[in-house]
């Protein structure tokens, strides 16, 4: 990471949105005036504040993940990935477990809704969620073999299906790369700062160790939303990277 400036981290760190409504997500957003990096919205954030609040997010020159993790039939997730490709977000993604037929139709989607001479979204897959056990995986998912196999499953199907990478925990990071190439995005949840509460994920790394497998983003929320000087977390957090 010594290659990269402090810029250059600080665009690959995703910061998680995590609120209720827009009022508080435009609390932490003041805090952290200033910092080129990416935000992004999951399900409780947009379901409460809608297209509206992404796009603004988008007028105000903000990166935006949009974390819905769709997983429907083909048709379906091809209409609502020409949704959000419309609504102009940087990333968004489906999930793996939806067959390779589903993530094609998502990239139809995006060919659909994509703009001329707009940015083409970079479209994910989601493997396991950094909360899925071993124990969870086999005995309440009923998938055979370890967690790193499940993902490395899954991540090669969304390579086979032209997804551009895949959302897993940094600690399949290497394997994916291996298994899909170095050009294949990761972006990892399930980062923690050294001490801070790991909550309800299960596999976790530090930021700095994250990158050091060679990932391509991390996705942050609780250490840095929850805490009492958010701007003072995420600059430590690049201090520890760079």
């Amino acid at each position: 990471m010594s290659t990269l400036t402090r810029n250059d981290v600080t665009g690959r760190i995703m910061v998680a949105l995590d609120y209720a409504n827009a009022a508080s997500a435009e609390g932490l957003l003041k805090q952290l005036e200033g910092i080129p990096c990416y935000v992004k919205v999951g399900m409780q954030l947009f379901y409460a504040a809608g297209p509206t609040f992404v796009a603004s997010l988008k007028d105000r020159g903000y990166k935006v993940f949009l974390d819905v993790k769709m997983h429907d039939i083909p048709n379906t997730v091809k209409g609502g990935a020409e949704s959000v490709t419309r609504l102009g977000v940087d990333v968004f993604n489906v999930h793996a477990a939806g067959g390779k037929y589903m993530m094609e139709a998502a990239l139809e989607g995006v060919d659909k809704g994509l703009a001329l001479g707009a940015a083409r979204p970079i479209v994910i897959g989601v493997t396991q969620l950094t909360s899925t056990s071993q124990q969870v995986l086999n005995d309440e998912i009923g998938l055979a073999g370890t967690t790193e196999q499940a993902v490395i499953r899954y991540a090669r199907l969304a390579h086979a299906a032209g997804l551009n990478g895949v959302v897993a925990s940094p600690l399949e990071v290497t394997a994916i790369k291996a298994a899909c190439g170095d050009g294949f995005v990761t972006v990892t949840p399930g980062i923690r700062p050294a001490g801070a509460d790991i909550g309800d994920q299960s596999r976790i790394m530090t930021p700095a160790e994250a990158f050091a497998q060679g990932t391509d983003y991390v996705v942050i929320g609780r250490p840095i939303t929850g805490a009492a000087d958010p701007r003072a977390a995420i600059e430590a957090i690049i201090d520890s990277i760079v």
